[in-house]
């Protein structure tokens, strides 16, 4: 059973697996206002465009952060 979790914005959906990622920290270095640590939830997918949200994600070395975009833009998705 992995451990996945979804956080919900307006412009975007955020899927993070605890059991992939490696604590890389690019999100948090990437984006600090949408991914922190010290505030639950930890991802907020409304602090930032969706756009920029997608950007950083796809730094994502491990692919524990994955995306879907709600806001009519192209979604990706790493498989996994």
């Amino acid at each position: 059973m992995t451990k996945q979790k979804l956080y919900y914005g307006k412009d975007i959906e955020v899927m993070f697996n605890s059991e992939v990622c490696t604590h890389s920290g690019f999100c948090v270095k990437g984006l600090p206002g949408v991914f922190d640590l010290s505030k639950r939830p930890w991802i907020n997918p409304d602090a930032n465009t969706a756009e920029a949200i997608a950007r950083q994600i796809d730094t994502c070395p491990s692919g524990a952060l994955t995306y879907r975009r709600l806001d009519g833009e192209y979604s990706t998705q790493k498989e996994g």
